[in-house]
């Protein structure tokens, strides 16, 4: 069997906030005999909320621009933020289905010598993982199980949703990150509020902090009342951020602590291939450089030799 090449799309918050989702990316999918490509001359994919909701021919070129990379070059587009997922796996499908839009888009594109032919499809990491690598070769792969580790997860909103229109998953039941997520040893521990919104999205973050702040407490409240997790595992940097950094700023407006150790999917996987955190970055995580503090280690199952 050929081994299987996708284009990369890193988008923003990753490179600027989060490198070690991208290390951990590349080491999980070298593992699995996944290829990972560099995406030269991507940009912002863009977001999703912002740049859809004011002008979404604009908003759709700026995708169809990134997309056009990938099709020159012959190869899928993978990508481990569901925003950006959201952006180009949108925008592909509308530009395959509405001839009106493609046409406008396609005149745009053409200022820069581009054209959107529609021959590739959009994966997020966590399909790539899931129906490409397939979980039993992710299990042959796991060296160190994370047995006795409490998981909790955050699936985050535009990965799977619009159900009508992805259908990858039931929206409201979803069991592919889960199943997933699991394959790491982990046990999952389900709570009420799994399913809302991180907070930070369409803006929310950007104009109201505090507000923003608000749901992720709420999620936060909803996993201790369920008895509490050792980590919660996301498969979107921007969520990672908002349940990261976001512990930091609930201290400050809300006068609250709170110490979950938040990971990327790809980065749980990682631990669990037998990975070492420092081969990834796993420590410069924003909550522990703004608190000067590291994971901790032994609740996220790491053996540390005592000094």
């Amino acid at each position: 069997m050929a081994k299987k090449s996708f284009y990369h799309f890193l988008g923003c918050i990753i490179p600027h906030r989060y490198p070690s989702v991208e290390k951990a990316a590349k080491l999980v999918f070298k593992d699995l005999g996944i290829e990972l490509l560099d995406m030269e001359g991507a940009t912002c994919c863009p977001a999703p909320g912002v740049f859809g909701s004011f002008d979404r021919v604009t908003w759709a070129t700026i995708a169809a621009r990134n997309l056009t990379i990938a099709e020159a070059g012959g190869h899928p587009i993978t990508t481990g933020c569901n925003g950006c997922f959201a952006s180009l796996w949108d925008a592909n499908h509308e530009l395959k289905h509405d001839a009106e839009l493609r046409e406008k888009v396609n005149e745009n594109l053409a200022e820069v010598n581009r054209e959107f032919k529609g021959t590739i499809e959009v994966w997020h990491y966590v399909d790539a993982l899931y129906k490409i690598a397939g979980l039993e070769k992710i299990r042959e792969q796991v060296t160190r199980p994370l047995k006795g580790v409490r998981m909790a997860l955050h699936p985050g909103c535009h990965w799977m949703r619009p159900k009508s229109v992805k259908q990858k998953d039931d929206s409201e039941r979803p069991h592919i990150f889960r199943e997933l997520c699991e394959t790491s040893g982990a046990e999952y521990v389900p709570y009420k509020d799994e399913l809302i919104c991180c907070g930070a999205g369409g803006a929310v973050r950007t104009a109201d902090v505090k507000l923003a702040l608000e749901f992720t407490k709420q999620k936060f409240d909803s996993l201790i009342e369920a008895g509490g997790a050792d980590m919660i595992v996301t498969p979107c940097p921007f969520c990672e951020l908002q349940l990261d950094m976001g512990q930091v700023e609930i201290q400050k407006y809300f006068e609250k602590e709170y110490t979950f150790d938040i990971l990327h999917v790809v980065e749980l996987l990682a631990l669990a291939f037998g990975h070492e955190p420092e081969e990834f970055g796993l420590a410069t995580h924003l909550q522990y450089i703004q608190r000067k503090s590291e994971p901790a280690w032994q609740r996220i199952g790491i053996k540390v030799e005592e000094s």
